[in-house]
């Protein structure tokens, strides 16, 4: 036991944390199989719960890659992830199909446009099945809001606000409430998800120095779901995204839609190389070690001479397939051989 000889501070530091500190030899890189998130886009991950929120739990198709980068993130905290997806893997929609992989291909395409109701109000904001899960409930006016199923949510009804008032319009105010309908994302059904009160259906629409227009809040703030056309889209509803002194056309009750089409389809062995080669210019990013996962000896070749050879500042760590070793007792050996050929 520890003693001293003479009276004083004996101070001891005692590190419980169970994650190696991110250092430079633990900045890792991996593109997989993911069920939700940005697809072709870096994303910073610090932990397995960032992991979980950010690019969903695991399913029947994404489980090898979710603990592959589960797994490296049980010793470090420093990884960037790639989700790869395949090219018909599509975003949950009111109607139609679309595949928008992440947000700057929805503002580049969708975000300022008249779609012309090809995919309805609402979409989810990344591609894949567990979009279906969502739905969305709007209500613009207070008649419809004495009956509607989520008014204990907000303070008060919709209505006009001040700026609107100011520039002489009205009815631009709008509930939005995001639904986990068959609680794919919480497991339970019909739990709330996100609520966004009091937005505007005017473009020019400002409150505390921000955008209060419903489509720009909605792709600023929510995690969920993007807003694309009026909820009922036809000439009497084109006022919506016009300039606060207009009189904006109200839905008729409170509106609710459940958003379907979204698919999952696995990513080629060109969509994962499409992923890794994010990772190709050491200039955009500091890399130190690029995990293959279970891709295919084309993809971990395409890792080995396109991206670490090219780079030339990191290790590449590949491996034999799932087959080479699991239920194959006794041939191992020359399953690897023949995968090292």
């Amino acid at each position: 036991m520890a003693f001293q000889i003479s009276p004083g501070v004996n101070v001891s530091e005692v590190d419980q944390t169970t994650v190696v500190p991110a250092v430079i030899t633990t900045a890792g890189a991996f593109a997989g199989n993911f069920s939700w998130g940005p697809a072709d886009q870096l994303t910073l991950v610090d932990s397995e719960l960032t992991l979980i929120n950010q690019f969903g739990k695991p399913n029947d198709s994404s489980a090898i890659s979710f603990f592959t980068a589960a797994n490296f993130l049980s010793y470090g905290n420093n990884l960037t992830v790639v989700r790869a997806v395949g090219n018909n893997a599509n975003n949950a929609t009111v109607s139609g199909n679309i595949q928008i992989k992440n947000r700057n291909v929805f503002e580049n395409t969708l975000l300022n446009s008249d779609n012309e109701n090809d995919y309805g109000a609402f979409m989810a904001k990344y591609p894949g099945a567990l979009g279906n899960s969502l739905q969305v409930s709007v209500v613009d006016n207070s008649t419809a809001f004495s009956s509607w199923k989520y008014k204990s949510y907000f303070q008060s009804a919709p209505g006009t606000s001040a700026q609107a008032t100011a520039a002489g319009g009205s009815h631009d105010e709008m509930h939005i409430v995001v639904i986990d309908q068959d609680g794919k994302f919480t497991g339970v059904p019909g739990q709330v998800l996100e609520t966004f009160g009091y937005l505007s259906k005017a473009s020019d629409a400002v409150y505390n120095g921000a955008t209060n227009y419903y489509k720009q809040v909605l792709f600023n703030s929510s995690k969920y779901i993007y807003a694309v056309d009026p909820i009922s889209y036809s000439t009497t509803h084109a006022t919506w995204g016009l300039t606060s002194g207009t009189t904006f056309t109200t839905v008729t009750g409170n509106t609710t839609v459940s958003l379907t089409n979204g698919s999952d389809v696995s990513p080629t062995d060109g969509n994962l190389q499409s992923g890794f080669d994010l990772f190709e210019n050491k200039d955009a990013i500091d890399i130190s070690l690029i995990i293959t996962g279970d891709a295919s000896a084309t993809v971990q070749n395409h890792v080995i001479t396109g991206i670490a050879a090219t780079r030339a500042d990191c290790l590449a760590f590949i491996s034999p397939g799932q087959t080479d070793v699991v239920n194959n007792a006794g041939s191992e050996k020359t399953s690897i051989e023949s995968w090292l050929a």
